[in-house]
């Protein structure tokens, strides 16, 4: 597969550091038993649930969070419409009642290892030239790295761990139970949807299999309508900057190189469409997902971007619609 020219793929904003500092509410010790609490039906420990067990089921909340909003209504919605519910958006009972036949806790523990605490860790610049200059795009903190890994803010890490100080190896931390029982199928379709900010696969009978929230293009720079096809994939690409192709560039930047890792501007995987310069993406901001615009490409959380990239290939078509 050969790296792609990333370009057209993102938004100019600091990357995900600034995460820590991401408002919520106030550190509570019963958010995790909450969580766990099969009868609890409203609460952030309802919603936390709610997003865990959709993400099991591949109906992506985006980042976890415990607190609603758009992207936990858009996988909702593609739960209910996968499971022959009726499409509400809402977490009533009949969309409870099949999301809770997976009865695996949503929380588990954590020990915190050596390597999660030496990292290593970078300070992240906002200025893209000064970017350019770094070795590495890696992760700037602890609870970066640990909310990556566990699908989840690091503002919710530290609700459900109130207690837990600065982690030190050893440390055990309450995280969200994401990982899935089995593998997801490999699609046959990729379909993307502006209205919605979704990507959903599909299998060959048009089942849909799997949704993610995206960020889908802007009034500057709109999503491509029309269908396309997938020519590489590239996992921990490289970023190719270039300002010209940029219209809220800044006029004093010139062409650069960035190095690959989590804050890269296009995340940990590049997933390359036929029409130049566009492509499915991760991003360092995996909190704007599906709520802040883009550059015309298709963002999606890290995380979704691995999934997506893991069941596809060239073969897979792409229609990006209305």
């Amino acid at each position: 597969m050969r790296p792609a020219p990333l370009l057209l793929a993102f938004l100019l904003v600091p990357a995900s550091g600034s995460a820590l500092a991401q408002a919520g509410p106030p550190a509570t010790a019963t958010l995790a038993q909450a969580a766990e609490d099969r009868a609890t039906r409203d609460g952030e420990g309802a919603l936390l649930r709610l997003q865990v067990l959709l993400d099991r089921a591949r109906f992506s909340p985006g980042e976890i969070d415990g607190l609603e909003g758009s992207n936990q209504a858009r996988a909702l919605r593609g739960f209910q419409e996968a499971r022959g519910l009726p499409v509400t958006g809402k977490p009533d009972a009949a969309t409870w009642e099949a999301l809770d036949r997976d009865a695996a806790p949503v929380l588990a523990d954590y020990t915190v290892t050596a390597a999660d605490v030496a990292g290593p860790y970078v300070t992240l610049p906002d200025d893209m030239m000064k970017k350019a200059g770094l070795p590495k795009l890696g992760y700037s903190s602890l609870m970066e790295a640990l909310g990556e890994r566990f699908h989840a803010s690091p503002a919710l890490l530290q609700r459900l761990n109130p207690d837990a100080g600065q982690p030190r190896a050893g440390t055990v931390l309450k995280v969200p139970a994401t990982t899935t029982p089995a593998p997801l199928p490999k699609a046959a379709k990729v379909v993307v949807d502006r209205s919605d900010s979704v990507l959903r696969l599909l299998d060959g009978g048009g089942k849909l299999l799997a949704q993610y929230p995206a960020s889908t293009g802007s009034e500057h720079d709109p999503l491509p309508i029309g269908e396309w096809k997938i020519v590489a994939i590239a996992p921990d690409p490289t970023f190719h900057y270039n300002p010209d192709l940029f219209w809220d560039a800044d006029p004093a930047h010139g062409k650069a190189k960035l190095a690959s890792g989590p804050n890269n501007p296009v995340g940990t995987v590049w997933i390359d469409l036929s029409k130049p310069h566009y492509g499915i993406h991760g991003t360092p901001e995996p909190r704007g997902v599906g709520k802040r615009q883009s550059h015309g490409c298709i963002r999606l959380t890290n995380w979704d971007a691995t999934a997506v990239a893991a069941v596809i290939g060239t073969d897979v078509p792409v229609t990006l619609q209305e």
